[in-house]
């Protein structure tokens, strides 16, 4: 290896950290677009939304910066408080007076004025716990008894989360659980076992809940309930077919105007195409879309299993989470509550994610990549 390649290696996916930031940074400025009037109307103040947001990218600038120098194997001796940690936080919420409740959702814990959202941490808990499960002894993974570690930890971590209830982060969490089993060498067999209850219990979890069941009614024909359940997509349609193939204009949406819920968390894909059309939209999944690729090509080139496990995990739970958001509001599946990472609404997320990225790009500096 020569001494510039070597160079090149210690200095990691520079591209990477770029794509993160500048994704952040857009976010931000697509939610004052989403949120200003809201936020003016609810808060007398039309940054409210911003500021909180800009918090959390500084936050989150902190804790990347800090994962990105951090040797990402060191992580493996605290693997075990993490896991517990997590678990906990998550048990927390259902205390009363802790835990906070919002739109009959029980999913926040309250710290003086600060709220902390446990499932955010649940996702990096997981790949932590399965990387360096797995890592340890990779061949026992062949064998259905040396996954039922994960899928006990992962199905703790479903259960609780399904409680508060977030069925969204439930089903990101179980497709990141088998994402992991998948990567670390699981049997397609083995595959069947798990994803046939799985779909059985997800099936029961929408007719159990008749707000889940309303909401997939609107899902099939929001035009039968349009002013309730099926309210929500059809707004959402509304803004992306407003948007046409160049936008009505960066500011100049519509639907944020009290039309569309949530604009600026979990819908504020809909103001994007609205304002930016089809074209901006393409270059707006182009950026999603490197820094996955960047992810995965990491986790391809990377020295060790833990790494590559490590590096799989956080770049799948970005994209899975990126593809579910664009899903729900295209209508292509049921609505559902889910931040599109690194750009909607929420301290915790965009945290959690850049923290992800900076252990990303601190596994990048050891792989074999060409940059």
């Amino acid at each position: 290896m020569t001494k510039k390649s070597l160079q090149k290696r210690q200095r990691g996916d520079i591209a990477l950290l770029i794509a993160v930031v500048s994704l952040s940074l857009i976010g931000t400025l697509f939610i004052y677009s989403a949120s200003n009037y809201s936020a003016d109307k609810t808060y007398g103040d039309k940054f409210y939304f911003v500021k909180k947001q800009l918090i959390g990218i500084v936050v989150g600038l902190v804790a990347m910066i800090f994962t990105a120098h951090f040797n990402y194997n060191k992580l493996k001796k605290f693997t075990p408080y993490v896991s517990v940690a997590s678990i906990i936080l998550l048990a927390i919420i259902f205390i009363p007076g802790v835990g906070v409740e919002n739109y009959g959702a029980r999913r926040w814990i309250g710290i003086g004025g600060l709220t902390i959202q446990p499932s955010e941490i649940s996702k990096f808990a997981l790949i932590l716990f399965s990387a360096h499960f797995i890592s340890n002894r990779p061949e026992r993974v062949r064998k259905f008894k040396g996954i039922l570690p994960i899928l006990a930890y992962g199905g703790m971590t479903c259960l609780l989360i399904i409680l508060e209830p977030n069925m969204s982060i439930t089903m990101c969490v179980a497709m990141l659980m088998i994402t992991m089993l998948f990567a670390g060498g699981m049997k397609i067999r083995h595959f069947i076992y798990i994803i046939l209850p799985i779909v059985i219990g997800a099936v029961a979890l929408i007719f159990i809940e008749p707000y889940r069941l309303k909401r997939l009614t609107a899902f099939l024909d929001p035009w039968s309930n349009p002013k309730g359940e099926g309210y929500q997509l059809l707004q959402s349609l509304y803004a992306l077919g407003s948007g046409g193939w160049f936008g009505v204009g960066l500011f100049n949406s519509r639907q944020k105007y009290a039309f569309l819920p949530f604009a600026e968390s979990d819908f504020i894909l809909s103001v994007i195409g609205e304002e930016i059309g089809f074209v901006g939209l393409f270059f707006f999944f182009s950026l999603l879309g490197f820094i996955i690729y960047r992810g995965l090509k990491i986790a391809s080139k990377s020295k060790d299993v833990f790494g590559y496990l490590l590096a799989v995990g956080i770049t799948m739970i970005f994209g899975i989470q990126t593809v579910i958001n664009a899903l729900v509001v295209t209508g292509s599946i049921p609505p559902t509550g889910l931040p599109l990472p690194l750009v909607s609404s929420g301290n915790t997320s965009i945290i959690i994610f850049m923290a992800e990225m900076g252990v990303l790009y601190n596994i990048s500096k050891n792989a074999s990549l060409t940059f």
